[in-house]
């Protein structure tokens, strides 16, 4: 992401250990994204950060199974906590 105002940003892949499979991976990103986006109602700079990186958290638990599978045990507190450690590896 890059904006006139602050520049570039990496958003970083969040470091998945089991990778079964990626299909649908690009689809939760961005309903992670979107989702975050739509409850804060903000577009501003630190906003579409923190998106991203919640956008990489949902696409985590898509590819640590099949289809559906790896979404179904995902709920706000585990997406939260991923989030977190997220956190401790890069800064937005």
């Amino acid at each position: 992401m890059c904006t006139r105002k602050s520049g570039l940003f990496l958003a970083p892949a969040y470091p998945a250990t089991q990778v079964i499979d990626p299909t649908g991976a690009g689809d939760s990103f961005a309903g992670g994204f979107m989702g975050y986006l739509a409850a804060t109602g903000k577009t501003d700079s630190r906003t579409l950060k923190i998106a991203a990186a919640y956008g990489t958290v949902v696409a985590s638990f898509t590819i640590a199974d099949f289809s559906l599978k790896g979404l179904t045990g995902a709920n706000r507190a585990v997406i939260d906590e991923r989030l977190a450690e997220l956190r401790t590896l890069t800064r937005f």
